[in-house]
């Protein structure tokens, strides 16, 4: 069954902020194999000009689609999740995310369309400071696999 198209521009705000802390930054870093030490250790970030310990680029995907989740798991929507998998992300940035941080996120769904028997659903997420200053903005694409017809 094609998702509903009418989900296209809907706009989800994170309920909460995430507190982006150094002992998650290092487990996300241990978990996609990087040990560059600014990603590890303080003094190692200073040292390259940073006020405290880097996230990884990709390290929003952790919180990024909270606000947007409310969206996907919508029975309206006609996702089936059994039949999902991961599409394409890409991330563009105004700054690095630090330890410190406290992120709030606001997700849109940009497109919903069909390619062969799948569909394709993009999720926009803007991520910014509790203050309002941008600090990212993600794009996710999930395909449901056999989704269109």
């Amino acid at each position: 069954m094609a998702l509903n198209r009418d989900f296209v521009g809907r706009t989800y705000a994170s309920g909460a902020s995430y507190e982006v802390s150094r002992v998650k930054i290092r487990e996300f870093a241990a978990a996609i194999g990087d040990d560059n030490p600014i990603y590890r250790d303080r003094q190692a970030a200073q040292a390259a000009g940073h006020p405290d310990v880097v996230a990884p680029p990709t390290f929003p995907i952790v919180f990024s689609l909270q606000s947007g989740g409310e969206a996907l798991v919508d029975p309206e929507l006609g996702l089936n999740f059994a039949m999902v998998v991961h599409g394409e992300q890409r991330f563009e940035y105004t700054r690095p995310i630090y330890a410190g941080d406290e992120l709030v996120t606001s997700s849109t769904i940009t497109e919903i369309r069909s390619a062969g028997r799948n569909e394709l659903l993009t999720v926009r997420s803007d991520v910014s400071t509790l203050a309002g200053e941008h600090v990212c903005t993600t794009y996710n694409t999930i395909v449901e696999r056999g989704g269109a017809g």
